[in-house]
């Protein structure tokens, strides 16, 4: 088992902790940066849809696992990003500076929804994102003539420099240097003032402003970041795609979304990209073991949902640290074997008094 032995203030907000860290971080990017050339053309566009729903699930992660604000209305900041993207594209603008007007828009719409976080917690802030998404679902559906409607948009292929990033090993480049800057990013805004004030409004709102944090500011800067990063992925999203419509970025979208951070691991990065690979590989495992399955079952409308709904429950009541969290479990067994205890991971039963009062 690893000990840190630390010195230097430095070494606790580092973002490699030890030469480990880099070792593997280090193999696990060079294994990405072959992937295009290892990878059948099926496999690599898969790889694609997970370093995009990883970007937008680090924004969620960040909104909900480090500052404790549930949105189910992210679907809704994911559209945003995808049809600023298409409007500005569509219009000839450069399809990185579109990028960038996705994602303040999205921001701009994330500063708006996070307004009602300053007076709702809980269950009446997930209902106000709800109706967010709801509201933006029709207003998609009823500007047709920048959106299209129901009939939905094309895309414009993103082209820069005569250079056309629809080839599926240059769209993969692009998403993953996306993912790294968005991951890196996050990660550097956690080790910051800003990020530990994130935390410690998750904790305790009363300790937080006790220390003199503006709780207010932090919760709204929380979801105009956590939807800048929905914004972000929505626009790789309708390049991956070439096509949108309404009903892509509806209520059954805000769902997966937070799954993917509640099956892959609240309060953890590594969680964002557990969930992401979840919700790409799930569909195919599924439509893998529906022919192994008799025809009434396998061909049963609703499977999918059944199965997601299924996994979530027991994902809820025997692992709710998720996908990371059993990792996290499974490393400690095997570093301290024979000495495991199973209740080591076992939740904290005492509280402070002021986290009774949050």
């Amino acid at each position: 088992m690893r000990f840190l032995f630390k010195t230097r203030y430095e070494q606790d907000i580092a973002l490699a902790r030890h030469d480990g860290h880099v070792f593997w971080y280090g193999l696990l990017m060079l294994a990405l940066l072959i992937a295009p050339f290892v990878l059948p053309q099926y496999w690599l566009e898969q790889l694609s849809f997970v370093l995009i729903y990883a970007t937008i699930g680090l924004g969620l992660m960040l909104l909900s696992g480090f500052t404790g604000l549930f949105s189910m209305g992210h679907g809704a900041f994911m559209g945003v990003g995808a049809y600023v993207q298409v409007f500005f594209v569509n219009a000839g603008l450069p399809f990185p500076l579109a990028m960038v007007m996705a994602m303040f828009i999205s921001a701009a719409a994330g500063f708006l929804v996070g307004l009602p976080a300053l007076r709702v917690k809980g269950i009446y802030l997930a209902i106000s994102t709800l109706s967010f998404g709801f509201i933006l679902e029709e207003i998609l559906a009823r500007w047709e003539s920048v959106t299209g409607g129901n009939a939905g948009i094309h895309v414009k292929p993103p082209v820069l420099f005569a250079v056309n990033f629809n080839a599926p090993v240059l769209f993969y480049g692009l998403c993953l240097g996306v993912t790294v800057l968005a991951t890196l990013g996050v990660l550097n805004l956690l080790r910051a003032p800003t990020g530990r004030a994130f935390v410690a409004v998750r904790d305790s709102e009363i300790s937080a402003q006790s220390m003199g944090i503006h709780v207010a500011r932090t919760k709204t800067l929380s979801f105009a970041i956590s939807a800048a990063l929905a914004g972000l992925g929505g626009a790789l999203y309708a390049h991956k795609l070439q096509f949108i419509s309404p009903d892509q970025f509806s209520l059954l979208q805000s769902i997966e979304l937070l799954m993917l951070v509640v099956i892959g691991g609240l309060g953890s990065i590594h969680g964002a990209f557990f969930g992401a690979i979840f919700l790409i590989v799930m569909p195919q495992l599924i439509a893998i073991g529906k022919d192994f399955l008799p025809a009434m079952i396998g061909e049963a409308p609703g499977l999918q949902s059944i199965v997601y709904g299924l996994i979530l429950i027991l994902f809820v009541l025997f692992e709710p640290l998720g996908i990371y969290g059993r990792w996290l479990k499974i490393r400690t067994w095997l570093e301290m074997f024979p000495f495991y205890r199973q209740d080591m991971f076992r939740r904290q039963k005492a509280f402070l008094k002021s986290d009774r009062l949050k």
